[in-house]
This record gives structure tokens, C-alpha cells and sequence, in this order.
């Protein structure tokens, strides 16, 4: 099944979207809301970062992630990535561990292009 279909809705006001831990951040102080999922597992999402939260460890997707920063900042090792900044990651591309001293929020889409 293709993801579903909304027109302009708030997820924060709508049932059946709710904020869980993802797989990937099970240390706590992370969170995501799943906004649409395809049968592939491909989907869009908000991910909060709580003041002092930290990343596990370095992750790699085995798809395209593109991330906006709407809240921040969001550290990388030296790096710190303000909002309104953006990523785009291809498949396999190493990226974090990401920690948040003062909490973030990200929106994030992650999606096979049409060649994979």
C-alpha cells in the first residue's frame, strides 16, 4: 500500500499519531511521530530530541534520508547544526551520533528513489 494521503492537517491534534521511542535511539530521551509509512517502510517523520539527549552510536540507512532541523541545535561530533539547516543523505552515507543539549526536533523523510 503507497503511503496515505492528508490534506493540511496537526498530527499533534489528530488520533492515532502518537510519540515512541524509535529502534534506533533506545537509550531514552528520543522520540519519534510517524506522519505516513509505505509497505517498504519508507516514511516521514518528526524526531524530538530532549534537552541532553545523546545518539547511540553512528547509523546508516539503507535508503535516501533528507532532514530539515526545525528546533536546535543538533551536535555531530565538532559539528553544530543550527535550524533551518538541512541534510540529504543517499543510502549507506554514515552520519551522528547526534546529541542535543538544549533538545531539537527534526523533520525527516526517508525514501527510495525511483532507479533503487
Amino acid at each position: 500500500m503507497p503511503k496515505k494521503m492528508y490534506e493540511f492537517f496537526d498530527p499533534r491534534k489528530t488520533e492515532g499519531f502518537e510519540w515512541v521511542t524509535p529502534s534506533s535511539y533506545q537509550n531514552g530521551g528520543v522520540s519519534e511521530m510517524i506522519i505516513t509509512e509505505d509497505e517498504h517502510g519508507m516514511f516521514t517523520r518528526f524526531l524530538k530530541f530532549e534537552p541532553g539527549a545523546c545518539g547511540q552510536g553512528t547509523l546508516v540507512h539503507d535508503c535516501w534520508e533528507e532532514v530539515y532541523i526545525i528546533e536546535g541545535p543538533l551536535i555531530a561530533g565538532d559539528e553544530v547544526y543550527e535550524a533551518g539547516t538541512v541534510a540529504i543523505r543517499p543510502p549507506g552515507m554514515p552520519h551522528g551520533p547526534f546529541s542535543a543539549p538544549n533538545g531539537a526536533l527534526t523533520f525527516e523523510v526517508h525514501y527510495r528513489s525511483p532507479e533503487e
